[in-house]
């Protein structure tokens, strides 16, 4: 498919609604190995006065991205070898970004699943942070890129009904567990965790 890439002000909304209308969104890489796209499942929102979120107390050299402007990728290193991909939300200077969680693959499965040539079936290629930016091959060189061109960024996909929403808790984090900050596509096969 041609996709299009989302203008800047989709991403200047607050960072709980981005969060929603990420959902069925699609995401797009052309990587030098070639094109990979996958619609976005599942999202979880990290606001400034959340302790669980990475510019909750200050701006710092990791950090610096979410506090520049809307629709860029903030991607960072987790355990030491997983990268976690976050679109960065509302307005220049606040320090939000939506951490995307799982992706259902749509273009480039053949090379989605050598990438991840561990995963036993299909839905385990992209149904976690970590998995997804390994399938998309996402790292580090792209911290800090706009998402409004290629080689990475994010097309209009499909309007999701809120009634297919689903709102949790947010997963791996100590602080914070009981925000329902979390926001999946009821009964996709490709959601990291169920309520």
């Amino acid at each position: 498919m041609d996709y299009e890439p989302l203008h800047r002000e989709f991403y200047e909304e607050d960072t709980l609604t981005l969060a929603r209308f990420l959902l069925g969104k699609v995401i797009v890489h052309h990587s030098p190995q070639g094109p990979t796209s996958g619609m976005i499942v599942e999202t979880e929102a990290y606001l400034q006065g959340d302790p669980a979120c990475h510019a909750s107390r200050r701006m710092t050299r990791r950090n610096a991205v979410m506090f520049g402007p809307a629709g860029h990728a903030y991607v960072y290193l987790i355990y030491g070898n997983h990268y976690c991909f976050n679109v960065v939300s509302n307005r220049e200077g606040v320090g939000e970004a939506v951490l995307i969680r799982a992706l259902e693959p749509l273009e480039g499965l053949e090379l989605i699943s050598r990438r991840r040539s561990k995963a036993g079936k299909i839905t385990d290629l992209t149904n976690g942070p970590g998995k997804l930016t390994a399938a998309m091959a996402i790292g580090r060189e792209h911290n800090g890129l706009s998402l409004m061109e290629k080689p990475l960024f994010i097309a209009r996909g499909w309007n999701v009904d809120t009634s297919s929403i689903v709102c949790a808790p947010r997963i791996g984090i100590t602080q914070a567990k009981e925000k329902e900050w979390r926001y999946y596509l009821k009964e996709n096969p490709f959601v990291s965790r169920f309520v």
